[in-house]
């Protein structure tokens, strides 16, 4: 019982601990989404705070963390410049009820059809974007507002501090794992640059100048406060607002369970998707409804939170609350903090992240995989991490099913003296494989009988029906009489639906399940 305790306790401070590194590296991520959406940054700190405490809370994914994000915040940019920022609340919201929809019609099962060839490009994917989006921070504006690479002493502490930064993380827990790596090396290298005057590091601080231009730019705030959209409920407002909230359902859903499916694998754990859904979706309407600009799951404040020991519920919960106290009372400090740690942490994201046996693998695995692999890496990288994942699931679906239509094969055999041949195929029959299914078939040379066995075949779609009612008519018109045997119940109602007169003999194959939903 004591050892349980224990357990339990030190659990819960590897989650604080954790919790409290994450909401530091939130701040300026959550402020540059804001303004990316063209909205105040508050606005991005408020959805950071609610969806990361809900989905903490109710979520179907211990120790995920969620808030604002680039993904959504690229395509809330028209709506908010067109419509304005009340329209992109009721859009939050509207976002939010269809994410729990999906998740009530467990939709959220189908993650598990996403090919790994798919995660590897998303995976290695994001780690280039994460590492891209960093290259900002090696910038400072001039007197003219222009930005421009640091040059001299500036770059030269930067690259320090981040070295100091890495290092740290990389190398204390070798020595002791009592204190999250990450949030000491945030400490030290802070107390470094305030306690030597290093006047060349930029903060917090001063990247919130540069985005506002305002010198006097803060992250200080105060409550979120309950406020209903003010948009009219119409059938216009409605036109307006349901395909971005479509669109960034499905980007944000997407995103939270490729990150679901991600943490499971590294913690050899299994998240439930379809509460995930759920608590995407109750986070999402919430702060619509509090004034924030949405968000879903974010991978790289994940892979901090688990690299830091932040495994349970309490790290996301922690995470959200700090960066509550940071907006009421604690901006100051926050603000103190330089750049060049949070860099460096994201560094580390980014050497964490990249699955670098995926390089040697590419030599391995089957060419049609690895090109699968790289399409969604560049499209990741060009584009989206959703519209990746979707051209890489269609590629994979596409490369399937050309290898599935080199499967067909069928035998032949002559009965009864010659006046009955038997077909027997094998493989699935569909779109890719009904020409060579046809090609088979030679009505003017076969005998008065034929009878086509289906035992080893399977009908897997309606040009499948097509070829078979075409095959008929081919026999039929020959005078031949045709025969269909052993068809499964599934393709059996496939040829009912579609109006299909063939002889048939009701003989029962097993039913064939692709995803079940009791652990969905």
């Amino acid at each position: 019982m004591l050892q349980l305790i224990y357990k339990r306790s030190q659990s819960m401070k590897s989650d604080i601990l954790s919790g409290l590194t994450v909401a530091l590296a939130l701040v300026p991520e959550a402020v540059a989404f804001a303004f990316v959406a063209g909205v105040d940054p508050l606005v991005g700190l408020y959805a950071a705070f609610m969806v990361g405490l809900i989905t903490a809370a109710i979520g179907g994914r211990p120790g995920m963390i969620s808030g604002a994000t680039g993904a959504l915040a690229v395509v809330m940019v028209s709506l908010v410049a067109q419509h304005g920022v009340e329209y992109l609340f009721a859009t939050v919201v509207l976002m939010g009820i269809l994410q729990i929809l999906a998740g009530v019609f467990r939709l959220g099962k189908f993650i598990r059809m996403v090919p790994h060839p798919v995660m590897l490009g998303f995976v290695n994917g994001l780690a280039i974007v994460i590492f891209l989006a960093q290259m900002k921070q090696f910038q400072v504006a001039d007197a003219d507002g222009v930005l421009g690479w640091m040059q001299g002493s500036q770059l030269v502490v930067m690259l320090g501090l981040v070295a100091l930064t890495m290092a740290i993380i990389h190398f204390l827990p070798k020595l002791t794992k009592a204190v999250p790596s990450t949030l000491v090396a945030i400490l030290v290298v802070t107390g470094l640059v305030v306690g030597l005057d290093i006047d060349a590091a930029r903060s917090v601080q001063d990247v919130l100048v540069d985005m506002t231009g305002d010198p006097a730019a803060s992250i200080a705030g105060g409550l979120p406060q309950f406020h209903i959209p003010m948009v009219d409920l119409n059938y216009e407002t409605l036109r307006i607002i349901f395909p971005y909230a479509l669109i960034l359902a499905a980007i944000g859903l997407i995103e939270s369970l490729l990150t679901l499916t991600l943490i499971d694998e590294i913690t050899e754990t299994r998240g439930r998707g379809n509460r995930e859904c759920v608590g995407q979706g109750v986070a999402n309407v919430t702060t619509g409804f509090f004034g924030g600009m949405g968000g879903c799951a974010m991978i790289g404040q994940s892979m901090i939170n688990i690299g830091s020991g932040g495994t349970g519920r309490a790290s996301g919960i922690s995470a959200a609350l700090f960066l509550l106290l940071f907006i009421l009372v604690g901006s100051s400090w926050i603000e103190i903090i330089p750049v060049a740690a949070l860099v460096g942490v994201m560094f580390i994201v980014v050497i964490g992240t990249f699955e670098w046996a995926s390089l040697n693998l590419m030599r391995k695995i089957p060419p049609s995989d690895a090109l699968v692999v790289v399409i969604v890496t560049v499209v990741t990288v060009a584009t989206d991490l959703a519209i990746a994942v979707i051209v890489g699931v269609i590629v994979s679906a596409l490369v399937f099913a050309w290898k599935h239509a080199k499967h067909m094969r069928i035998d032949t055999s002559i009965e009864n003296n010659g006046f009955l041949k038997v077909y027997k195929p094998h493989g699935p029959l569909f779109f890719g494989s009904v020409q060579a299914f046809r090609d088979n078939f030679t009505p003017k040379f076969d005998p008065q009988e034929v009878i086509i066995d289906f035992a080893n075949c399977r009908v897997m779609d309606h040009s499948g029906v097509e070829v078979i009612d075409s095959l008929v008519e081919r026999y039929e018109k020959a005078n031949i009489d045709i025969h269909i045997r052993h068809l499964s119940d599934e393709c059996i109602r496939l040829l009912e639906k579609a109006g299909s007169a063939v002889e048939i003999n009701r003989e029962e194959d097993p039913d064939y399940k692709v995803a079940a939903d009791k652990l969905g």
